[in-house]
C-alpha cells in the first residue's frame, strides 16, 4: 500500500508515519511526500477554505497511491476569542471516491500576530517572526507555532497527528459512514 501525503514539509510526513503503526489495515504502507499545491492563499482563514487546501492537497496526493493525504493549517473564525480567529490543523484523507476529514485541537494566536495577518496579508510564519517572537523564519517546518506557545508541551508533528487521528475515525470505522 502506497499513502501520498501531499506536502514536503517533514513534519507532515513524519506525522503521517508515525501514525502508520496505529492502524492494522494501514501495516506496511509507504508514505510517499509529493509536492502539490493547496490551491488555497497562503494563510487560510476560514474553515472552508483550510478544508478546501486539505482536500486539495489530498486528492493531488492520491495519483498513484491508495490513499492521499492532505494537510493544512489556518485559521477559523470564532467571534467569542480575543482576535475573533484560532488556529487548527485539518486532515483529508481521500480514497479516490471519499474524502475523511479531521480536525485538530485549536488555539489562539497572539494579538499583534494577527496583526500582521490581517494587515500585512503575512502568514502566521512570517507574522511570528515579524513580532520578534521567534528567530526561526520556517517555524512551521519545525517545531511548529504550537510548540512556540505551548513552551515545546505540544509540538507540530503532535498537533498534525490529532488532525490524522480524528480523520482515520472514519476509515477505520467505514461502515458505521456508509
Amino acid at each position: 500500500m502506497k499513502i501520498g501525503v501531499g506536502s514536503t514539509n517533514q513534519i507532515k510526513v513524519n506525522a503521517v508515519q508515525e501514525m502508520i503503526p496505529l492502524y492494522e489495515f494501514l501495516t506496511g504502507a509507504e508514505v510517499i511526500s509529493v509536492h502539490v499545491p493547496s490551491r488555497v492563499s497562503e494563510q487560510p482563514k476560514s474553515i472552508n477554505e483550510t478544508v478546501r487546501g486539505a482536500k486539495n492537497r489530498a486528492a493531488a496526493a492520491y495519483k498513484g497511491h491508495d490513499f492521499g493525504i492532505g494537510i493544512e493549517s489556518g485559521l477559523i473564525e470564532i467571534r467569542e476569542a480575543r482576535t475573533g480567529m484560532m488556529d487548527c490543523c485539518v486532515c483529508a484523507i481521500y480514497d479516490g471516491n471519499e474524502y475523511a476529514l479531521g480536525i485538530s485541537s485549536a488555539f489562539e494566536c497572539p494579538p499583534k500576530v494577527m496583526a500582521l495577518v490581517h494587515g500585512e496579508g503575512l502568514d502566521l510564519n512570517q507574522a511570528f517572526f515579524k513580532a520578534g517572537l521567534t528567530e526561526n523564519p520556517k517555524l512551521g517546518s519545525a517545531e511548529g507555532i504550537i510548540g512556540l506557545l505551548t513552551r515545546r508541551r505540544l509540538t507540530r508533528c503532535e498537533y498534525t497527528k490529532q488532525a490524522i487521528m480524528m480523520a482515520m475515525i472514519q476509515l477505520e470505522n467505514a461502515i458505521f459512514y456508509e
